[in-house]
Order: structure tokens, then C-alpha cells, then sequence
């Protein structure tokens, strides 16, 4: 058996937090905030601007060489401003470790002790999802994308692409990717502060199911229901993860009251 906090002590527990830091000590905190991850944004910018031309020559538009694209700019600044998009994604996602860890320490103020400890492992965990999807994306979605893009239609008309429409296509499916592969850590986050529960995720299995499919084809821009398939097989994975992941977060839970009411 265990038992929860009395809600006297949980609004006393509260009042104190509250009294730590009053509403411009919170302003001047997020103020803090965001200083620290603009300049993060400007150093990852300014790292990935050394090695632009090698990103984009062997990173960028590798995906649509390989399967004989031709990519080509309609616009007078078209390279410049292709440069300085790129330069920008890359800034965000090498500063988003830190852009993530800079949230955390902000909020951190407002939780208990007990759940301050979370900040690092859920910083952790949640750039390794980040990075994974964006890692899934760029070496299986998008070149079965383009390999269709390549293969699809006749051949009296030339596939030459718009780098900026590319660039757009490429950006939008890492970030989407990346953002996707997320489920687990918001499902271990929302288990922990009690606002989901495994048995719910359970139940609405099979609508999760059709949402996926939606999202699938929504999300990826070729009608053809491969790239469609290999973006919700994964999904589909993550989402029975999230099942498995928020039933132990929810056991742990028991046993740490189980063994406070014990002590």
C-alpha cells in the first residue's frame, strides 16, 4: 500500500517555491534564458559556416546527386539566401542540446527537489531522440524519397529541382523527424508527473494507428505509399516504446512511495 502527500503539505511545498522567485525574478531567469541560447545559436551557426560549402557539396544535396536530380537556382540571391538558411538549421540543431538544457533550467525552479534530478537525464535523452530521428531521416526516408522522385514519371520531362524548394524539403523532414522520434521522452515525462497513464495509451491503440497514417501522409511529400509505410513503421515502434516506457516509469513510481511509507 502507499500513500499520497496531504494536500496541506503539497500547497506549503508549493508556497515555498513560489516565494524563492517572485514574477520579475522569473522574467529577469528567462531573460537569462534566452541570451544563452541565442548565443549558443550564434556559435553553432558560426561553426557550421567553416564548413558550409562541404555540408552542402557533400551533405545537403548528396541525397538527390545520388539518384541523378539535377538541382539548380531560379532566383538572383537564391545561393545567398540558400547559405545563410542552411547556416541557421544547422546553428539550431548544434545548440539544441544546450537550447534544451536552458528550458529545463528554467523551469527547474518550479519543481520539487525529487523532480529537479530529471533535468540532465531528460536533457540527455531527449537530444539522443532528437538525433536519432534526424539520423533516420537523412540515411532512409529522404533517399527513398528521392530515389521515387527519380524514378517516377516520363522521360521527356527533366527533373531539375529548385535548391531552395529542396532545401525546404530536405529541412522540414530532419526537423519533422527529429521532433517525431520525441514520443517516448514526453510520454516518460507526462507518466512522471502523473498526467498519463500506460492503460490510456493502451486503449486508444487503435486510433493511434489511424493518426499515425494521417500524419504519415500528411508529413511526407511523395504520394507513393513506400516512403509513407517507412515513415509510420517507426511510429508505430515508438508508440508501443512510449507504451512499455510509461508502465515502468509508473512501477518505479510505487516502489519509491512503497519504500518511503516503509521507512
Amino acid at each position: 500500500m502507499f500513500k499520497l502527500k496531504s494536500k496541506k503539505k503539497v500547497t506549503d511545498e508549493f508556497s515555498e517555491k513560489q516565494q524563492e522567485m517572485g514574477f520579475f525574478d522569473h522574467l529577469e531567469e528567462l531573460r537569462k534564458r534566452i541570451i544563452y541560447s541565442v548565443l549558443a545559436l550564434i556559435g553553432g551557426s558560426v561553426f557550421s559556416g567553416f564548413y558550409i560549402n562541404y555540408i552542402i557539396e557533400n551533405i545537403l544535396i548528396k541525397p538527390a546527386l545520388v539518384n541523378h536530380l539535377t538541382l539548380q537556382n531560379l532566383k538572383p540571391f537564391g545561393q545567398p539566401i540558400l547559405y545563410f538558411k542552411i547556416i541557421l538549421v544547422l546553428g539550431f540543431i548544434i545548440a539544441f542540446p544546450f537550447i534544451l538544457y536552458q528550458l529545463w533550467k528554467f523551469i527547474a525552479p518550479g519543481l520539487y527537489v525529487n523532480e529537479k534530478k530529471w533535468v540532465r537525464t531528460i536533457t540527455f535523452f531527449t537530444t539522443l531522440c532528437f538525433f536519432t530521428g534526424v539520423l533516420f531521416s537523412y540515411y532512409v526516408m529522404i533517399p527513398s524519397m528521392m530515389a521515387f522522385a527519380s524514378s517516377f514519371g516520363t522521360q521527356y520531362i527533366q527533373n531539375n529541382i529548385d535548391i531552395n524548394e529542396f532545401f525546404s524539403f530536405f529541412s522540414m523532414m530532419l526537423l519533422a523527424t527529429g521532433l517525431v522520434f520525441e514520443m517516448p521522452m514526453i510520454a516518460w515525462v507526462l507518466a512522471k508527473f502523473g498526467i498519463l497513464k500506460a492503460r490510456m495509451l493502451r486503449k486508444y491503440r487503435r486510433h493511434s494507428i489511424i493518426i499515425i497514417l494521417i500524419i504519415s501522409a500528411v508529413v511526407t511529400p511523395t504520394p507513393d505509399p513506400i516512403s509513407q509505410l517507412i515513415f509510420a513503421a517507426p511510429l508505430f515502434v515508438l508508440y508501443e516504446l512510449s507504451i512499455l516506457i510509461t508502465k515502468l516509469s509508473e512501477k518505479k513510481e510505487i516502489e519509491v512511495i512503497d519504500e518511503n511509507e516503509e521507512n
